[in-house]
């Protein structure tokens, strides 16, 4: 293996802190969203609409963030693999670390996440089971007006 120049090792070490940095970000950003998702199932439970709304709006945004912080991991990926070799252990253990730590991260979202859509989904069924029960006075009747009753046909003047 050919002998690396001072500026290489700079550059790769740069990319690793780059890398490693940026997975940190992601790892935060997960974090959060598992935070915001945790935060509306208690919303879920409480029944608070408005809050179930913000979280939700919330969660677009945190999602948004983890998307655009992906799109730049991809290259520092791909670049960190080919140079993985050149790579010392410290920089290696503690990238390892940072990528369990979001795999960890992932699958807690996804736990949480789909308790989530259960519970929304027996809240959703609750409401239209309530839907369905309420009666609606006005239901089936016709309205006064539309009636055909009898009314009186002679009108009597008296002068």
């Amino acid at each position: 293996m050919a002998e690396l120049t001072q500026q290489e090792v700079d550059e790769r070490v740069a990319l690793l802190k780059r890398f490693r940095a940026l997975l940190v970000q992601q790892r935060n950003k997960f974090r959060e969203y598992l935070e915001v998702l945790e935060k509306q199932q208690k919303s879920i439970d409480s029944e608070d609409t408005e809050s179930i709304l913000a979280h939700a709006e919330l969660e677009e945004q945190v999602v948004a963030s983890i998307t655009n912080i992906q799109k730049v991991i991809v290259p520092f990926s791909e670049m960190y693999t080919s140079l993985s070799s050149s790579a010392g252990p410290e920089e290696k253990d503690s990238i390892e670390t940072v990528q369990n730590d979001l795999t960890n991260l992932q699958s807690q979202i996804l736990t949480q996440n789909k308790k989530n859509r259960e519970l929304l989904r027996v809240h959703i069924t609750q409401i239209r089971t309530q839907m369905q029960q309420l009666k609606n006075p006005y239901h089936g009747s016709r309205s006064v007006y539309a009636q055909k009753n009898t009314v009186g046909k002679f009108i009597e003047v008296q002068a």
